[in-house]
């Protein structure tokens, strides 16, 4: 993964390989779904973030708005991953239906995530 800074946010390029993966950082209990980032780069709460997303085998990246609605810092409790919470703030569901075609069944599993 790899960070620009803009004037109006952050660029993330974010590449999810497999479904293990894309199972672990997929957040469907926010509205709009989100997805958690890792990363040890300083983010507040309320960030524009832009991520361009490489989901596997889907062609080319896809372009995501979102917003940073949780940080997990380095060394939190639990030895949970740093990261952040990211909710999609478009309106265009495209990429959650993506992403929840490519979890069909697997959304009910009482796995651990990186979220929850």
């Amino acid at each position: 993964m790899s960070e620009a800074k803009s004037g109006r946010g952050s660029m993330l390029t974010v590449t999810i390989k497999d479904k293990p993966t894309l199972y672990a950082a997929y957040m469907p209990f926010l509205q709009g779904g989100g997805l958690f980032i890792p990363t040890l780069k300083a983010y507040e709460v309320g960030d524009e973030v832009f991520l361009r997303l490489s989901l596997m085998d889907e062609p080319g990246k896809l372009p995501v708005a979102g917003r940073v609605v949780w940080v997990t810092p380095a060394g939190a409790q639990g030895n949970r991953k740093p990261g952040i919470g990211i909710q999609f703030t478009d309106t265009d569901d495209t990429v959650r239906g993506k992403i929840e075609t490519h979890l069909a069944g697997a959304l009910k599993s009482d796995r651990p995530t990186n979220t929850l």
